[in-house]
């Protein structure tokens, strides 16, 4: 197991610009719209390596684009999950009626690799919950790609050790949320002051504009969920499942892209969680928790790219 640690540089002039590699697409995998955006490579050449990326608990496509800004020479394709951002619930019904889970989720993560075509040679990344949504698929389908890129990665049960307590509480918020009157919950769901309590929680950085720029972020794609029902099932996948369950099965190369301040990825765990993966290593970036795609993605983006050049497509 290696580890290295990173500094954070300071960030100024924040503005996300991929005017030029962006294009949008609609995907129906069963029944479902899925929306999904490719970022194509800027670097010479017409082999660019792919990666896909599966973004976190109530994000969508846009939480990751300041790392996708650092990664030109990379052809990216990252889905807004369904039930978040632009992508509707699951469809409900029939043979292909399945939940907002890990299994769910990995399902759908199946489908959509095989529609696009990628194979093997594709790099995988999931951020927070999205670690557990790739692990797990990639622990159901070894081979299916190479390797696997987790940041923040949830090591351990939420309901664990010291902030046991408050996850119960969360637990409870989205329970209640789902029970009250659908107006009243939606709105309760949507509250901008929990997304602001949530979001001055998580960030670490002390740096007004960046401050403005994260808060602006969550303000803006937190609460695009479809319905609290699926965000109900999402939640309770969120705090149960962890990346750790499987580590052992990742029989592939695993990079492991931790904050030293994280409060909900504690650091202990993600050095238990490396020790776990048969090919792990870990990078910890200081001075920030569980927001390193918004807070520091130039260590971020530097770690990815010595990550891949170090293990080339097979």
């Amino acid at each position: 197991m290696a580890v290295k640690r990173s500094t954070t540089p300071l960030t100024s002039g924040i503005a996300v610009d991929l005017a030029d590699r962006e294009s949008a697409h609609i995907l129906e995998l069963a029944g479902t719209p899925v929306h999904y955006w490719e970022y194509a490579a800027t670097g010479p050449g017409t082999d660019a390596r792919t990666i896909v990326m599966v973004h976190g608990f109530r994000g969508d496509h846009h939480g990751l684009e300041r790392v996708v800004e650092l990664l030109p020479d990379y052809r990216i394709i990252m889905a807004d999950l369904p039930g978040f951002g632009a992508s509707p619930a699951f469809a409900s019904g029939g043979a292909a009626d399945r939940s907002h889970d890990i299994a769910g989720y990995g399902d759908f993560l199946d489908q959509f690799l095989t529609a696009l075509n990628l194979g093997p040679d594709t790099v995988l990344l999931g951020h927070s919950f999205g670690s557990i949504v790739v692990s797990h698929f990639v622990a159901k389908h070894p081979g299916r790609v190479y390797p696997l890129i987790l940041v923040n990665p949830i090591a351990s049960p939420a309901l664990e050790g010291p902030k046991g307590i408050m996850t119960k509480l969360a637990v409870f918020y989205y329970w209640a949320s789902a029970k009250l009157p659908a107006p009243l919950g939606n709105a309760v769901l949507r509250s901008k002051l929990v997304v602001h309590i949530m979001s001055v929680t998580m960030a670490k950085t002390r740096e007004p504009e960046l401050l403005a720029f994260i808060h602006g972020q969550h303000h803006a794609y937190f609460s695009g969920f479809a319905d609290r029902d699926m965000l109900l099932e999402s939640f309770r996948a969120s705090v149960s499942g962890t990346v750790r369950e499987v580590a052992a099965q990742l029989q592939l190369p695993t990079l492991l892209i931790a904050g030293a301040q994280d409060e909900i990825a504690t650091l202990p765990h993600q050095h238990k969680l490396a020790e776990l993966l048969p090919q792990g290593e870990l990078v910890v970036i200081e001075n920030v928790g569980h927001l390193i795609h918004y807070e520091t993605p130039e260590p971020a983006a530097a770690a990815i790219t010595d990550f891949l050049e170090r293990h080339p497509a097979p």
